[in-house]
This record gives structure tokens, C-alpha cells and sequence, in this order.
């Protein structure tokens, strides 16, 4: 995490944990920054696919109607439309995707199925194993969009805190320590872990609650890629946790 006090964008200081220049924030000041629209719209289209599929789509419309979804999000002067109420970036890409699809494309696509230009990378097979698991919910399909969010978005945080692992030649470290960042009751002992790693179980507590260190400030730098100011990432990590409730 950067701890660095200086906002970038504007040159003020922060005080305590700067907000840096992120995705979301960058797209809205810029007025529609595609680079920066385009990584999270990579990192987050499945939550889009599973709700354009609970909408009663087939798995190629729903691939269709994504990929056009997401053109037109980065066509020139479509992000001005995200206005105030919009700031976090879930809100603003499901009311746009809403939009989208009560629009004439929802009735035109059909006519050039599988020709949109392909924005993101969707495997389908990963797609629809993926959809199917999930078809024995019964709440209505905004909250599982929100729910998937979630779980989106703390999937790409513990991916993140794997590569920094497996860079820093910590990969077998993470493996076992891996249980430990929840509540597993199925999470081995320290010492247990330790015979495991030829580490004390001193060693074993201090290693996890660096992890689990790193992992708070990845997910709070994670959650500052899709909110427009600081001040919302706390609400935002409560709501999103909230939605496993």
C-alpha cells in the first residue's frame, strides 16, 4: 500500500493512510479514462454476465450482451452520466447495465450474435460453471449482483496477496497460512503449522497477523479502485460484507 500523504491528483495532504489516484476516481475526474474503465471492467464483468444470465438470457446472449454492455460503457462521452449519486462504481455499472438492457440493443443484438467487439476476456465454460452453482439462490437478482461484487472483489485481493507472496519467494508460506486469514474452524493450529513450515509457533502467530495485515490494506486498496473519495471506502467495506449477512 502506498503510505505516501501526497494526493497526486491534487497535491494536498491527506493526514493518516493516503487515498491515491484510482480507477474510479481517475474516470470521473477525467471525464472517461478508457485504460483506467477498462481494468476494472476486466475485473469485474462476472457479476454483469451473472446478471444479464438471471435476466432470463442464454449463456451466448448473455456473452453478447456483455461484451456490447461494455463497448458502449467506453464509447466516447458515455462516463459523464455517472453523476454524484453514482460514485461507487458497482451503483453506477448496474443502473448503466439496467439501462442497457431496456434499450433498442437488447432487442437488436441478436442480429450480429457473437460479432461485438470483444472488450473483456469471458471464459465461457468458467462462466456458466460458475452461474450454475449458484442457480439454488432465491433472492432477487440486484442483491445477488452485489453479492457477487463481494465476492469479486475479495477474490481479486486474495489473488493479489498470492503474487506478492509467490514474488517475494513466500508462495508455500501463503499456502499454509492461507485458512487463517478467516475463521476456519478447520484452520490447523499454530504449532501444527509450524512443524509444517520448521517455524516456531511464535513465528507462525507473527507471519499471520502480517498477513492478515496485508490483506486488510489490499482490500481497502481494492475497494479505493471503485469508489470517487476516501471518505466512502469504510461504508463501502461495511456494505459489501454486509450483503453475506
Amino acid at each position: 500500500m502506498d503510505t505516501d500523504t501526497t494526493d497526486h491528483s491534487t497535491g494536498k495532504q491527506s493526514g493518516g493512510m493516503h487515498f491515491v489516484t484510482t480507477h474510479w476516481s481517475v474516470v470521473l475526474r477525467a471525464g472517461g479514462d478508457e485504460e483506467a474503465l477498462g481494468e476494472l471492467c476486466r475485473a469485474y464483468w462476472y457479476p454483469l454476465y451473472a446478471y444479464v444470465r438471471r435476466s432470463g438470457k442464454s449463456p451466448q446472449d448473455a456473452e453478447d450482451l456483455t461484451q456490447a454492455f461494455f463497448a458502449r460503457l467506453l464509447a466516447k462521452n458515455f462516463i459523464p452520466a455517472a453523476d454524484q449519486e453514482k460514485g461507487r462504481f458497482r451503483t453506477f455499472m448496474l443502473v448503466a447495465l439496467k439501462r442497457f438492457l431496456a434499450n433498442e440493443w437488447d432487442h437488436q443484438h441478436a442480429r450480429k450474435r457473437g460479432g461485438f467487439q470483444t472488450i473483456v476476456s469471458i471464459d465461457h465454460d468458467v462462466a456458466e460453471t460458475r452461474f450454475g452453482a449458484e442457480l439454488v439462490y432465491t433472492e432477487q437478482p440486484d442483491l445477488l449482483f452485489e453479492r457477487q461484487w463481494a465476492m469479486t472483489l475479495l477474490e481479486q485481493v486474495m489473488a493479489r496477496l498470492q503474487s506478492e507472496y509467490a514474488d517475494t519467494g513466500r508462495g508455500e508460506l501463503f499456502a499454509q497460512l492461507r485458512a487463517c486469514l478467516t475463521k476456519d474452524e478447520a484452520a490447523p493450529a499454530y504449532l501444527e503449522l509450524g512443524e509444517r513450515l520448521h517455524m516456531t509457533e511464535a513465528a507462525v502467530k507473527m507471519a499471520v497477523q502480517r498477513l492478515r495485515a496485508r490483506y486488510r490494506e489490499l482490500l481497502r486498496d481494492e475497494i479505493a479502485k471503485t469508489v470517487a473519495a476516501p471518505d466512502t471506502i469504510e461504508d463501502e467495506i461495511r456494505h459489501l460484507f454486509a450483503v453475506f449477512a
